[in-house]
């Protein structure tokens, strides 16, 4: 019932969060089957690593950048559990981010070291489940 009464200078924000997340978690769960499939296609080490780079990270900005537009645009309420998880997920994220990063460009510099790519699959893998945790608390509200 509250998206009927909110106002159109509302959408456009809601609108850049929401795009920014799900091409963060596409993008996501693509670095994620990637780094675990490198094993039988190598170059696939690349493009995990271009993925990561080129794709997640500038969602995860358009998504943590929409967010808080978002919510300093409109009354939602910091004592919301669904909002807490929201930046849980989304500040923690940005350190596992960083760090998948440079491991995925550890792992194409250094072909034969294995553990870096394998590396950025537990990340990326922990970090899509956290989004999708996200995804349902946002989307349920718990707690609001």
């Amino acid at each position: 019932m509250l998206a009927i009464i909110r106002p159109d200078s509302w959408n456009f924000p809601l609108f850049l969060h929401v795009l920014g997340a799900m091409t963060l978690t596409g993008a996501t769960a693509a670095a994620f089957v990637g780094a675990v499939s490198e094993r039988r296609w190598p170059w696939l080490r690349l493009v995990v690593s271009r993925t990561l780079v080129l794709a997640v990270f500038p969602a995860w900005v358009l998504m943590r950048l929409g967010g808080a537009w978002e919510d300093s645009r409109s009354p939602i309420g910091d004592d919301s559990t669904w909002l807490g998880i929201g930046y849980i997920v989304g500040d923690a994220g940005f350190v596992l981010l960083i760090v998948a990063m440079i491991l995925g460009a550890v792992s194409v510099r250094r072909p034969q070291r294995g553990w870096p790519i394998k590396a950025v699959a537990v990340i990326t893998g922990i970090y899509f489940v956290a989004l999708v945790v996200a995804m349902v608390a946002m989307t349920g509200k718990p707690g609001s």
